[in-house]
């Protein structure tokens, strides 16, 4: 199918645009710090843009479903204990271990070059990322690392440091023969902070470093200013080191940074464990404070998932809405606030939008709903007595939007339902370590789904890869071809899907050329067993 560019110009007239220069001028004025030599947007600039666009009316006005006829047939499925059997068993032994230890026993240089510093924006995963990178440097240039500084994100504004989310002593003992880390500066280098580099131009500041710079950049670019202050600050830092040409070793320390020395901390681990045991043993409700918080299900019993949960990772924010430029039913009123945040955020600049809806889905290239992603289960063969723990932030549209998941799905879990407000008391509005509850979780789910691509997809992918774990991957053009016929039964709607994720479960991948590390750990970080 031919695809037609459909160019939308009700945000392009002469007078809009006029407007919209005058906005961009007046920016720096107002809005000084997104400007800041750190490039950070005011803590306070997207939670004002999101209220002046929010439509209340819109956000609860949404359709009952999508999908009736999937939707109506998927509620009366039925799977066999012989096909629920063949979806629990765990992943085969694929013939490959991890397998990240040195070709040479580690050790430390007689001497440090001097001290390394990052500064790493972005959400958990792309800051752990960011670390294992940091590591990785830092053993390249003979220096010691200084724990990373972790950014304040504009949009969810947690200022949760390094060492509120990871258990700091567990990774310098973890890494104490491959690189020296300590978690602050001498006094000495006392000055070197980020206020410090935020202010003015600094000689020790490298703001350089291009995308996936290769080792050889840092020898030549980064050691001189070690070597001439006996330290070097680096930012921006994320995805700034390269995946191609390392050594083997440095390849290897970067994995065994992700996936032996970044553990959470211990009430993170604690509270994790009793999400896991709440979600395995439903019947040990006493576990959580003064409440139930499992729901109940007759004729679960003897079944073959009891004592087994399934992990959704759902991420469909009201920013991916709206950059993904599709339709989700929501009628005029959706359109236009999406259209219209869109154009705040990006000022029209959405590749996207000048696609159809039709185009955009038949290519994959719009995230999968809540009711999507349930259908796409049921058609695997998941039935009603499932436990689905949602791994999530906040759904656009609100509980309205998730309805026809739960109908699915009764026994859906999520953190605000199975631990209680004293239990979550530490992690209360605080998005990292929402996040990091919603990874340990993940990382002990006997089946992880992740709906739509993106960080938190692509780290957990790699990670359950590397421990042997079944892993769904959507596979996000057949599933918008899928559900662009309206016409189809659920009977072939159904054989479509089992068919076309056969492959798509946790078989390993290898990793090519310019693709992460942490997210295809083979053949870097694994070894024919």
């Amino acid at each position: 199918m031919g695809l037609k560019l459909q160019y939308q110009n009700e945000y392009q007239s002469p007078r809009r645009g006029a407007v919209g220069a005058l906005l961009l001028l007046l920016f720096p004025i107002f809005l000084p710090s997104l400007f800041s030599p750190f490039g950070h947007a005011s803590p306070s600039m997207l939670s004002e843009w999101n209220v002046m666009v929010k439509s209340n009316a819109q956000e609860g006005n949404v359709p009952k479903s999508r999908h009736q006829r999937l939707l109506k047939s998927a509620l009366q499925r039925q799977t066999s204990e012989e096909e629920l059997s063949e979806l629990w068993t765990p992943l085969a032994d694929q013939a490959w271990k991890p397998c990240i230890e040195p070709s040479i026993a580690p050790s430390l240089p007689e001497k440090s070059e001097g001290f390394i510093q990052v500064f790493l924006d972005g959400g958990l995963n792309q800051q752990r990322m960011g670390i294992c990178d940091a590591v990785a440097v830092a053993k390249i240039l003979n220096a010691t690392l200084v724990i990373p500084y972790l950014e304040v994100n504009p949009v969810w504004r947690d200022s949760s440091s390094f060492m509120d989310i990871f258990d700091v002593d567990h990774f310098i003992n973890v890494l104490k023969d491959d690189v020296s880390i300590v978690k602050e500066l001498p006094s000495d280098f006392s000055w070197s902070t980020r206020d410090y580099y935020a202010t003015a131009i600094r000689a020790t500041r490298v703001k350089t470093a291009p995308v996936h710079a290769s080792a050889n950049w840092y020898l030549e670019n980064v050691l001189p200013v070690l070597q001439s202050y006996g330290i070097a600050a680096i930012a921006p830092f994320s995805h700034r080191l390269t995946f191609d040409t390392l050594p083997m070793d440095i390849q290897r320390l970067r994995c065994k940074v992700n996936f032996q020395a970044l553990s959470f901390v211990p009430h993170i681990r604690t509270l994790g464990d009793a999400l896991i045991s709440r979600l395995r043993y439903p019947s040990g409700k006493s576990g959580a404070t003064g409440t139930n918080h499992l729901l109940e299900m007759p004729n679960v019993k003897g079944k073959q998932g009891e004592g087994k949960f399934v992990v959704l990772h759902l991420r469909f924010d009201k920013d991916m809405a709206a950059h993904s430029a599709c339709d989700f039913g929501g009628g005029k009123a959706e359109k236009l606030a999406l259209a219209k945040y869109r154009q705040v955020l990006w000022q029209g600049r959405v590749l996207n939008s000048q696609f159809t809806d039709k185009e955009l889905r038949s290519q994959g290239r719009c995230p999968l709903t809540p009711e999507e992603i349930g259908l796409l289960l049921a058609a695997l063969g998941f039935d009603n007595s499932t436990r689905l723990y949602l791994a999530s932030h906040k759904v656009y549209g609100g509980e309205a939007r998730i309805a026809n998941l739960r109908h699915l799905f009764p026994l859906m879990e999520d953190k605000k339902s199975l631990a209680s407000s004293e239990e979550r008391a530490l992690i209360k509005g605080k998005a990292s370590l929402l996040a990091a509850l919603d990874y340990y979780v993940s990382m002990h789910s006997d089946i992880f789904v992740s709906a739509s691509p993106g960080n938190m997809h692509n780290a957990l992918v790699g990670h359950r890869t590397y421990e042997n774990l079944k892993t769904i991957r959507p596979s996000m053009g057949l599933l918008g071809q899928l559900f662009l016929n309206k016409s189809i039964t659920w009977s072939d709607f159904q054989q479509s899907v089992v068919e076309g994720h056969e492959n798509r479960q946790g078989q390993i991948r290898f990793r090519k050329p310019k693709q992460s590390i942490y997210t295809y750990p083979a053949p870097d970080c694994m070894c024919q067993a």
